[in-house]
């Protein structure tokens, strides 16, 4: 593993390389394109939407690490009642969003009835950048991310809305739990569900 994909936390310092990794891996997202469809501006929207999420929820509640190219956002089940964005967050998100926040409302209610009930740790969300494709970066921080969760005996969950994306997911255990139609005529996100391994397979 080279220097550049080997994982960091990521620190409130970080938020600029943090929005900047993710507008870029997160541009040809199916669900993320719904909430912002603007080409022209869709980079620098989603640019303030993953620094608000990142300074005002995640970076305080979650394990946020980062290579130079990639960004991952885990959350451990003791950490889950926390990781939500306060009302100061929420406002500034539905700012961003304009037009499209009702419809942000209403696919995190309906993703939300469908988070597994059981104790886990959720892959909130990871991308790399596109640039840096096949060097290992989202690899890094998805193997650092699944060691902590098999030490401790758990589960691990996340969403996809990027089929392409799939078979990343499954070369890592991930398998699909449940297929979820998103409002407004949304796009299908895929839940993925991974169970623990030995600490000798991980």
């Amino acid at each position: 593993m080279s220097i550049s994909n080997t994982p960091k936390t990521a620190m409130i310092g970080d938020a600029p390389l943090v929005s900047r990794v993710l507008a870029r891996a997160f541009d040809d997202d199916p669900m993320m394109r719904g909430f912002f469809p603007d080409d022209a501006s869709r980079e620098a929207e989603m640019g303030r939407y993953f620094t608000t999420i990142f300074t005002g929820q995640y970076v305080h509640h979650a394990l946020c690490e980062r290579t130079e190219k990639a960004v991952a956002f885990w959350v451990p089940p003791e950490a889950q009642a926390k990781a939500v964005p306060d009302a100061e967050t929420i406002q500034q998100l539905l700012d961003i969003l304009g037009d499209r926040a009702p419809l942000f409302r209403e696919t995190i209610e309906t993703v939300g009835k469908h988070t597994p009930q059981e104790p886990h740790w959720y892959l909130a969300l990871i991308g790399a950048d596109p640039a840096a494709q096949g060097q290992g970066h989202g690899a890094a921080l998805l193997r650092s991310g699944l060691a902590k969760a098999d030490a401790a005996g758990l589960p691990a969950y996340l969403e996809s809305s990027k089929p392409a994306n799939l078979p990343f997911y499954e070369h890592f255990g991930f398998t699909v739990r449940e297929e979820l139609r998103l409002p407004g005529d949304g796009p299908v996100l895929w839940a993925m569900w991974r169970e623990p391994r030995p600490l000798t397979d991980a």
